[in-house]
């Protein structure tokens, strides 16, 4: 590096001196043209490939989608094939954000399989699966109770309460199935096993929710995850247990009634 008295403008980087291809000492300039130009002050790298952050936000009357899309189509016009971009920050996760809603079915599809392998039946598994959207409904009120964002932590609760309602719905349907095996009837069946386990179910679901409870009031740094995923997770279990014991004797009773309308059916389109 140049003393500062060499380096003081433009001109002076055009009288340091490099080495030719016979090793001897030339002027810069002799070799080279200097030109203003625009570009970063600082240039970093980002997934191992020299990188510029542009940082921007949306005009008002537009969204932040709108602006999204418009930087993808001037980025697509402008830039040439050896270069690209990609999204990082809230940009980033307001992108991943449309992904969720495909990872939550898939999750929800796969317990429902998991759920027909034991059960040997499409529609008893039904029963367990129709829990999930009532877990969901107290997400989404703890949620917006607290004023929070549907973020990434948001979704990691959601699909943990998916395996978590489910749990309760098959304490109690199993207990209801093993009671029709032994010869009672539909409403009784679903009666005594909402009775039987009422206090299994209590016990079980308030244990994990006060564990889970310090998160939701979580201080400190990083604490914002931490509530996000507390909130999403307690407000869910809440209301599957709360609404579960009520609502889950009642979805058996239909669709193991509904089971039984079909068979007579079956048995004379067979015959």
């Amino acid at each position: 590096q140049a003393a500062p008295s060499f380096r003081s403008n433009i001109e002076d980087i055009k009288r340091l001196e490099v080495k030719n291809n016979k090793c001897e000492m030339v002027p810069l300039g002799t070799l080279v043209s200097i030109h203003e130009v625009f570009g970063p002050q600082i240039i970093t790298r980002y997934n191992m490939y020299p990188a510029a952050t542009v940082n921007g936000s949306s005009a008002p009357g537009y969204s932040s989608g709108d602006a999204l899309i418009t930087m993808e189509q001037i980025a697509n016009a402008n830039l040439p094939s050896t270069m690209g971009f990609d999204w990082t920050g809230m940009s980033f996760q307001e992108k991943a954000a449309g992904s969720a809603v495909i990872i939550f079915v898939l999750a929800g599809i796969f317990v429902y399989l998991v759920l027909c392998a034991q059960y040997e039946s499409w529609t008893i598994s039904a029963g367990v699966i129709l829990v999930i959207p009532l877990a969901l409904l107290g997400t989404v009120a703890a949620v917006f109770a607290r004023s929070m964002d549907n973020n990434i932590y948001t979704q990691i609760g959601i699909v943990l309460l998916i395996a978590l309602a489910c749990k309760n719905a098959i304490l109690i349907i199993e207990f209801a199935v093993d009671a029709r095996k032994d010869g009672k009837g539909i409403l009784d069946a679903a009666i005594e096993a909402a009775r039987t386990r009422f206090r299994p179910v209590l016990m079980t679901s308030f244990a994990f929710i006060l564990g889970v409870f310090p998160l939701a009031i979580a201080s400190g740094s990083g604490a914002a995850g931490r509530q996000a995923l507390g909130t999403a997770v307690c407000g869910g279990m809440l209301a599957a247990t709360v609404l579960g014991v009520l609502f889950i004797p009642v979805f058996y009773v239909l669709i193991e009634s509904f089971n039984e309308w079909v068979k007579p059916k079956n048995r004379k389109e067979n015959g």
